[in-house]
């Protein structure tokens, strides 16, 4: 009766859990974790967490940053995928690509990057293609294809 173990579920739900890294603090590698960053540290690799992400102004990532919220104040190098909010605030720099569900910025802040907004899910590639393919078919009020139809008709007198 009590000599039943009970196996306990390991889910990826976002946790209230804090981690932080501080400044001065330099770590080269992936970090996974459920729980809320705060990053004030230097980051080489990849950050992934289903939680937010805070970059602090002395806070640097250099890699690729999975979160569903992004406060960022420092300087962001690499692939950014945010699938709710990216909060830019004025001291924060930003190279590389960014997909994100919605977008933030205060004046000041730089941002040198290729910007994807989608809403709330991240599309596969595969599909990328697919809606590329199905906005390349010809509209019927565009007016190049009107022109081409026109001109390409014969005259008859």
């Amino acid at each position: 009766m009590f000599s039943e173990k009970k196996e306990k579920k390991i889910t990826a739900e976002p946790g209230s859990a804090q981690n932080r890294i501080n400044e001065g603090t330099n770590l080269k590698g992936d970090i996974t974790s459920t729980g809320f960053f705060r990053i004030d540290g230097t980051v080489e690799g990849n950050v992934k967490t289903p939680s937010k992400v805070v970059l602090g102004k002395t806070g640097v990532i250099i890699g690729t940053l999975s979160c569903e919220n992004a406060d960022i104040e420092g300087r962001f190098e690499g692939n950014l995928q945010v699938s709710g909010t990216l909060s830019l605030k004025s001291t924060a720099v930003i190279d590389g690509d960014v997909i994100v569900g919605k977008l933030a910025v205060e004046t000041g802040a730089t941002m040198n990057a290729s910007c994807v907004m989608h809403s709330g899910t991240f599309k596969s590639n595969s599909e990328k293609d697919q809606t590329h393919l199905d906005n390349t078919k010809p509209h019927p009020y565009d007016r190049q294809q009107r022109v081409k139809k026109i001109t390409s008709q014969p005259e008859t007198e």
